[in-house]
């Protein structure tokens, strides 16, 4: 559903990400995890096609660049913009427009109330909190009911309500056949909810991993400490 293949992004003589390479199935879940640098972010905006890169990235068999790509996909940046100017309302109003969405008004209402947004429906975005303007992201995301979804630090910023609404969403969009890529710090907020990880590093995916017995959390910190160790 989501395929990256040798995916190499560079800014002048700096290398975002070097040869790239990963999947995400139907029904699955996919954990990104890296420190500071090590290029999670990069790789997420070029796998929306918001970014040029070298290499091929698919959402369903479709060039991520195409319309049909962008339609198949939802999307959650790290940091939410909403429009200043529309309400929270007219936000999901946007989205259905855009996508030509029918029979949606039953849906929207149903997402603004799980995120607890039913009273802020008339809120500009400019008066929004940070935790507000996530979850209008979030909304606006799972709109379109997309195949793929990518989510890039969505819990940021998140009540804990928020939190655990979204882990159920995701869990949810799993058992539906979504593929969901998700990229984190918050590795605890994932540990019972993946089905194979990629951990970043430099640039690189340097370990992928299915799930298993062994805890997120000790995954992680053996393999990034083993990368850190080795001779520059």
């Amino acid at each position: 559903m989501i395929s990256v293949n040798g995916l190499t992004k560079k800014y002048g003589k700096v290398v975002a990400n070097d040869e790239v390479s990963l999947a995400v199935d139907a029904g699955e879940i996919g954990v990104l995890l890296g420190p500071n640098g090590a290029g999670k972010s990069t790789l997420i905006k070029s796998i929306c096609g918001l970014l040029r890169f070298s290499g091929t990235v698919a959402i369903d068999g479709h060039d991520c660049r195409t319309e049909e790509a962008k339609r198949l996909l939802g999307y959650v940046p790290e940091f939410p913009a909403p429009y200043p100017m529309l309400t929270v309302d007219e936000h999901l109003q946007f989205i259905a427009k855009a996508y030509k969405l029918t029979d949606w008004r039953e849906r929207a209402d149903a997402l603004l109330n799980r995120f607890e947004l039913d009273d802020k429906k008339n809120k500009l975005g400019k008066e929004l909190s940070k935790g507000m303007q996530q979850k209008v992201s979030i909304c606006c995301a799972l709109l379109p009911e997309p195949k793929a979804v990518i989510l890039d630090e969505p819990l940021v910023g998140l009540d804990p309500h928020g939190i655990r609404e979204l882990k159920t969403a995701l869990s949810e969009m799993r058992e539906e056949g979504r593929a969901v890529l998700v990229s984190t710090h918050m590795i605890e907020s994932m540990e019972d909810n993946w089905n194979i990880t990629f951990i970043m590093q430099n640039g690189r995916v340097v370990r992928e991993v299915r799930h298993g017995t062994e805890k997120l959390e000790d995954i992680y910190f053996s393999i990034i400490e083993r990368e850190e160790a080795k001779p520059i």
